[in-house]
């Protein structure tokens, strides 16, 4: 599905909220980000507004700051009935990551979160729950950093904190 989608309201035939009998259609049920949003937020970093970007843009960006996997959000699109392939959320993930739209953190390099918050944060990963929590402290620094070899910088640091109850 490669249509350009511009107008304000996310159903065209494909986006449903099943688990209340929901219309997305309807932009006054909207609790996040407006249908519109989405549409000026891919446009502003060149990406084109497709059925599938601009649907999957409604379920990240509407619900406010948060961590989700490609599996997550597959899990989500499905149960809104929004015809997409895990591969078309995978690619679609990295392609808001790399327009700045979405911040992607790894933990243990085995498990990739892509954050709606790309503001300067860390975070806790809660080992039971795999959950991935912002850090609230703009305190939190660090002391010493390693020296960077010539012809490089540092572009981000992502600290994350791993968690697990006491035993």
């Amino acid at each position: 599905m490669s249509e350009s989608v511009t107008g304000e309201t996310p159903n065209h035939g494909a986006v449903h909220a099943e688990s209340d009998g929901v219309s997305l259609g309807r932009p006054a049920l909207l609790t996040g980000c407006p249908w519109h949003d989405v549409n000026e937020m891919l446009q502003s970093v060149g990406l084109r507004p497709t059925r599938q970007r601009m649907a999957l843009g409604w379920l990240l960006f509407g619900k406010g700051d948060r961590h989700l996997t490609a599996e997550m959000l597959y899990e989500e699109a499905t149960h809104a009935k929004v015809p997409v392939s895990l591969a078309t959320v995978y690619n679609t993930l990295n392609q808001l990551t790399e327009a700045g739209l979405l911040r992607q953190v790894s933990v243990d390099g085995t498990k990739t979160y892509f954050d709606t918050n790309v503001t300067s944060h860390h975070h806790y990963y809660l080992e039971g729950s795999h959950e991935l929590v912002d850090i609230d402290d703009p305190q939190l620094v660090l002391q010493k950093m390693p020296e960077v070899p010539d012809g490089y910088e540092i572009s981000r640091i992502d600290m994350v904190v791993r968690l697990r109850k006491k035993r």
